[in-house]
């Protein structure tokens, strides 16, 4: 996903959760996509200074800049399979997923996410060619985007956090050093992992902080190789259940058993269709609904780059996800251990091959995110140097990652991930497609001289507060507190008309100002 995730998104590539792939499109404009994006607010960047050092932060992407769709489907591609998805693809069927379901509900929500990208994200990225920070700045107020980097930084932290403890698992096992997920959600796994997470930590942030170009080599070549290791992780955990035939596959005994033997164990649960479809969908809603792809888009000459993102849904959000889960099938049958240890799983499969691919996938996940919070933090510092900045965001990933019940919460951190960060994008979609219709002036703080546009504050933290709330508090229309992803499309659309409603209230159309 930022993957999951972006992963998991970054501002500039999509959650959870993503990999630097994008640097082997054409280094020079892509570079925008990190380096350019977050530093919006420092108040001495020039128009003249951006267009000289070709990022183009604070001006649209030049005719000379746009590419193809071609480096975008390529791009997309590696993205999406890479950490993360050995966390998510477990979970399913911890969860107790039924393979009819996983297997059409993913098929349908990946789908719904390719649509949004393209009918959302895409044509106001091509009409507008700027960031997701400079739109914001224009309409929100540079002040106000520096309070959406700090809430973003803190997010990227958590997600990378994550991805340290994935590649944790995987350094554990040669050494005998077990993941466990504590009970507490803050609380430790043993003193050893801990070590280790401590270790893999700092090793990610000190990369991260050497700059986007040492984290991308090795993305950029390890990423088509990653995709083919989980196909093999899918064929080998189907061989050792015996899962040789089509009839034994459409039969799905393999996979029934497992969700069985989970739910003997750990109680009875269920993760629908619908639930899973409205995952799917939205688990990169900062990316589509978010409008944090503007910032990718931009660069593109005509609308149909914006269906790149398919090859990256169908490999990373469906075919790497269903195999992760097979992993966990495979480990059931052959040692009732239902632990989603990404580690175990990968090497029980395909031995220190596995264990490589798990460490290099959180390591090309949590590098760039660790990357992007630093300069998430730095557009809210400007004279702090990069480096200060990134090194902090990964102390706060790594003091994350040391506690193992948050990457064992993705199915609900990334819902709340595009809850919170979703509602930004209802707002540049209202402030695109309708302020002129209903006699308002768009981008308001940019032709008033404003710092703080205080109808988008109120817009982005009233549903997200409701959101929040549900998510965590139950109720009771929600007595086990709401799923997460479902909470994204209500807040978007709640914060879009809350926004147009009070700019119509405090912002009628004035003169601008010279």
């Amino acid at each position: 996903m930022r993957s999951f995730i972006r992963y998991l998104n970054p501002p500039d590539d999509s959650p959870g959760y993503r990999s630097p792939f994008t640097d082997s499109l054409r280094r020079q404009p892509f570079r925008s996509f990190i380096a350019g994006n977050l530093s919006l607010s420092d108040e001495h960047s020039t128009e003249a200074e951006t267009a000289t050092s070709g990022e183009f932060e604070r001006q649209p992407v030049p005719d000379s800049a746009l590419l193809g769709a071609g480096k975008f489907w390529g791009m997309y591609a590696g993205e999406h399979a890479a950490g993360t998805e050995f966390m998510i693809g477990p979970l399913f069927l911890a969860a107790g997923a039924s393979l009819q379901d996983l297997l059409f509900g993913l098929l349908l929500g990946n789908f719904l996410a390719v649509l949004t990208w393209r009918f959302l994200v895409t044509p106001i990225a091509i009409a507008k060619r700027m960031t997701l920070y400079y739109q914001l700045e224009r309409i929100a107020g540079g002040s106000l985007v520096k309070l959406y980097n700090v809430v973003n930084g803190v997010l990227f932290c958590f997600l990378a956090g994550a991805m340290v403890t994935v590649s944790a698992s995987a350094v554990g096992v040669p050494f005998g050093t077990l993941y466990e997920v504590p009970e507490a959600t803050f609380g430790l796994g043993s003193p050893d992992f801990t070590l280790i997470v401590i270790a893999v930590g700092v090793v990610m942030a000190i990369i991260a902080a050497a700059g986007y170009q040492v984290v991308a080599q090795v993305a950029n070549i390890a990423a088509p190789w990653m995709i083919a290791i989980f196909a093999a992780c899918g064929i080998v955990s189907l061989t050792q259940m015996d899962a040789n035939s089509i009839s034994a596959l459409s039969e799905g005994k393999y996979w029934q058993d497992a969700i069985d033997f989970v739910q003997e164990k750990d109680g009875v649960q269920q993760f629908g269709f619908w639930q899973i479809v409205v995952f799917a969908w939205l688990c990169n809603g900062a990316m589509h609904f978010g409008m944090a792809d503007l910032s990718i888009f931009r660069f593109a000459r005509s609308p149909s780059s914006g269906w790149a993102p398919a090859i990256g849904m169908f490999l990373g959000h469906y075919m790497a996800w269903i195999a992760a889960a097979l992993l966990l099938a495979a480990q059931i049958k052959l040692s009732q251990d239902t632990t989603a240890n990404p580690g175990a799983l990968a090497w029980g499969a395909l031995g220190w091959t596995g264990i490589i691919c798990v460490i290099i996938a959180g390591w090309t996940t949590a590098n760039p995110t660790i990357y992007r919070a630093g300069l998430a933090f730095q557009g809210v510092f400007p004279k702090s140097p990069r480096v200060v900045m990134t090194l902090i965001a990964g102390a706060v990933a790594t003091t994350a990652g040391a506690f193992p019940n948050l990457s064992d919460q993705l199915l609900g951190f990334v819902g709340t991930y595009g809850t919170v960060l979703g509602p930004m994008g209802a707002i540049i979609f209202v402030d695109f497609y309708f302020m002129r219709r209903f006699g308002m002036r768009e981008e308001n703080a940019f032709h008033q001289g404003h710092s703080f546009n205080v109808a988008v504050l109120l817009a982005w933290l009233i549903p997200v507060a409701a959101g929040l709330y549900l998510i965590f508090v139950p109720t009771q229309m929600f007595p086990d507190k709401l799923f997460a992803a479902y909470a994204v499309v209500p807040c978007w659309i709640a914060s879009g008309v809350i926004y147009l409603l009070l700019s119509k209230l405090l912002h009628p159309k004035t003169p601008l100002v010279s």
